[in-house]
């Protein structure tokens, strides 16, 4: 099959940063005297942040936002001040795609500022033509916006896009937008997300789709 561009989310997906985000806001609610269970954290993958604290507010209750918010910020900054992780095949699936000269871009859940912090600590700087974040669109993922404006940036058709994800709220909001879907699962469970390809890591989604003749 042929693309005329390749689509990534950023958290999960291209960087290994769920598991230092969950660490983080674990911490962040131990010290607020919390204990949460991981399916929690499973919930939040793939949100935007305010629907995350709307999330962590309905699971919670009473708890102070604001304070949970920047210790967990605080956290987490520390733990990607260490240095990002690539996901299993990122930095080959990403070099070769730029050996082929295949448009890639970004669309993400997170702010601006934060994917790019996490990028710049990552092997993966520097490597994308555009980056949707936040920031960005007025409506996150499950919407469409933001996988329909990093195509319109890059100048190609929606239906013409290949997209790698992680979760189900970025599956669905690449589904959406007309384009062919890959699914790699890290953390959160995929039962109810919209694919066309389920696989087990980054090159294995790509020989799944075609992405690379034989």
């Amino acid at each position: 099959m042929t693309y005329a561009a390749v689509l990534f989310d950023l958290d999960g997906t291209l960087l290994d940063t769920e598991r230092l985000a969950m660490a983080a806001g674990r911490k962040a609610l131990r010290d607020l005297g919390h204990d949460p269970e991981d399916a929690l954290f499973h919930r939040l993958i793939g949100t935007d942040q305010d629907t995350g604290m709307r999330l962590l507010q309905d699971a919670l209750g009473e708890i102070d936002m604001p304070a949970l918010f920047k210790a967990w910020q605080r956290e987490a900054k520390a733990l990607f001040a260490q240095g990002v992780d690539t996901m299993p095949g990122a930095l080959d699936l990403v070099q070769r795609l730029a050996q082929a000269q295949m448009p890639i871009a970004i669309a993400t859940s997170s702010g601006r500022s934060n994917a790019m912090a996490k990028l710049e600590k990552s092997a993966l700087a520097g490597q994308f033509e555009t980056l949707v974040s936040r920031d960005c669109v007025t409506h996150a993922k499950p919407h469409p916006e933001p996988y329909l404006m990093a195509a319109d940036r890059l100048g190609v058709r929606p239906e013409t896009c290949l997209v790698f994800e992680d979760s189900t709220p970025g599956a669905t909001s690449a589904h959406a937008a007309g384009m062919t879907v890959v699914l790699v699962p890290n953390f959160a469970p995929d039962g109810a997300a919209p694919a066309h390809f389920r696989a087990r890591s980054l090159m294995d989604g790509a020989q799944r789709a075609g992405l690379f003749s034989q």
